[in-house]
């Protein structure tokens, strides 16, 4: 049998094959809410057979919110969240949702305060002043991971994705690059693994025993100067497992330092700033972009050699496989070396129905040509495949951007 449609066992939770759409920011919830556009997209990757999708990033709590078309967790959106969850059950796939806390990433006007990290300083990609949280402020923000997990429940999710990784909060407490405490939360890895480790607790704790927890963390951060040593990770993902969560996906890179180690290949400026709406942001990126956002080299499995590291270090650990994910014998290859599952973006955003080609082909290549138009856009508008569009939706330069992009990202390179 392929692979890749045996059964895949993440704790209690069983999927029908080892494929997850991962949890890739959709931008689809103006206001916070879930959308009929969320709908239409997850429920139509379930239709394509996936074995659980993903809906991503929703904040724990409003301190958390990065974006104005994210989620935040609370009981107002739970009957838009329901209503979701029976349209992936119903096309047979499962339900899963990330949830996290965006730290120093964000600005008062989206999440209502001055953002708060482990540490006081500037985040110049907001811009903002940003605040380190007080140890006493701590605990009842872990305690906000427990009651998003236990409202994932009421929602009808099947697992949550508790994001540890890409400098978010928890990352922020794990990096020494952004944790520079004096307290019993920085310095050693013990101290700055006490964050992580409160909140990993009280979402397992709220899980009980149907519902599936996983972890995405880094391995590396695709740093020159210091930050989580890769041995450093390995320690990390081992007390992951001391603390129960079921499965670990292993990713990488800073979304505010390092955004292209995290999804590779060229970020698309002109693609980017054309969907701004602040003319001092739109004409800051022009000028400084390609410096801010370098390009880091596409190839497929970008991850693996990694990954490849903790597999053997942890054999007993259930890993997904996340990175560079767009045919069926690069999945074959991956899941033949003992990953439990691999999960998936680029690919089911432009073939929502990938899954149900490859049981038709299972050396079926997807249509994604990396241009990373998807990524330009989604932070502004949403998230789309430019192949989905009309032509006269893409003004001549983005076209052009577009395919000279496509013209030197072979996807068949390796």
């Amino acid at each position: 049998m392929n692979k890749i449609f045996e059964e895949a066992h993440i704790g209690p939770l069983t999927l029908r094959n080892r494929t997850i759409r991962s949890a890739a920011f959709e931008s689809m919830c103006p206001g916070h809410q879930p959308s009929q556009q969320l709908y239409d997209y997850h429920t139509s990757v379930a239709r394509g057979g996936i074995g659980m999708t993903t809906v991503a990033y929703a904040a724990v709590t409003e301190s958390g919110l990065s974006f104005d078309r994210q989620l935040v967790m609370c009981k107002d959106i739970i009957p838009g969240l329901r209503h979701l969850t029976d349209g992936i059950h119903k096309e047979g796939a499962a339900a899963g949702i990330q949830l996290g806390h965006c730290g120093n990433m964000s600005h008062k006007e989206i999440c209502g305060c001055i953002p708060v990290s482990a540490c006081t300083g500037f985040n110049m990609y907001s811009p903002t002043i940003v605040r380190g949280l007080r140890k006493e402020e701590l605990p009842p923000l872990a305690r906000k991971f427990g009651e998003a997990v236990n409202l994932a429940r009421e929602a009808g999710f099947d697992s949550v994705e508790l994001h540890c990784g890409h400098g978010y909060l928890i990352d922020q407490f794990l990096n020494p690059y952004f944790n520079h405490r004096k307290d019993e939360y920085g310095g050693s890895l013990e101290n700055r693994m006490r964050f992580m480790t409160m909140c990993v607790e009280e979402a397992v704790k709220a899980a009980g025993s149907d519902m599936a927890v996983i972890a995405k963390m880094n391995m590396r951060d695709g740093l020159k100067k210091p930050g989580t040593t890769f041995e450093e990770s390995i320690e990390i993902a081992r007390r992951l497992q001391s603390l129960g969560v079921h499965a670990i996906v292993l990713s990488g890179g800073l979304v505010s330092a390092t955004p292209m180690y995290v999804m590779r290949g060229e970020m698309p400026i002109q693609t980017m700033t054309h969907y701004m709406d602040k003319w001092w942001l739109k004409y800051g990126v022009r000028a400084c972009g390609k410096m801010m956002v370098p390009t880091v080299d596409y190839q497929e499995a970008y991850f693996l050699e990694d990954a490849l590291k903790f597999r053997q270090a942890m054999p007993d650990m259930p890993f997904i496989y996340v990175g560079g994910l767009v045919c069926g014998d690069k999945i074959k290859e991956v899941l033949s070396h003992g990953f439990e599952a691999v999960q998936m973006a680029r690919s089911v955003l432009n073939e929502p129905d990938f899954v149900n080609k490859l049981k038709e082909d299972e050396h079926y290549r997807c249509g994604c040509r990396h241009s990373n138009y998807c990524i330009g856009r989604m932070y502004s508008i949403d998230m789309a495949c430019h192949q989905h569009l009309p032509e006269d939706e893409l003004p001549l330069k983005l076209r052009k951007e577009i395919a000279r992009i496509e013209r030197e990202q072979n996807p068949l390179k390796s």
